[in-house]
């Protein structure tokens, strides 16, 4: 099977960065600098369902639980800005507890 040629990139960087193996303290930071975040189609996949089960305007948690049933993992606050971002170019409302009757 081909590696996906961002996986090679990766691949490519960690054995320049680490030609002897990667040393056991640098494992966590090193994971977490590849942590997973939703892909453009994740995030379509996302609005298409908060469209579909009629959660418009969406808040924050709305958004939240979507992404985890879409992904079957916790979602990522970049995630959910990307989603809230993409809604809003849309030109769907959102709905933030936070910022309702709040003065602009």
């Amino acid at each position: 099977m081909a590696v996906p040629s961002f996986l090679t990139a990766i691949l490519d960087w960690f054995r320049v960065g680490y030609p002897e193996g990667v040393p056991d303290a640098d494992y966590i930071p090193l994971l977490a600098l590849l942590a997973r975040r939703l892909s453009d189609n994740e995030v379509h996949s996302v609005m298409d369902a908060l469209i579909a089960d009629g959660q418009l305007p969406a808040d924050k948690a709305g958004i939240a639980v979507t992404i985890t049933k879409v992904t079957n993992e916790m979602p990522r606050e970049e995630d959910i800005d990307r989603v809230r971002s993409k809604l809003t170019t849309g030109g769907w409302p959102l709905a933030d507890p936070f910022t309702l009757g709040a003065p602009d």
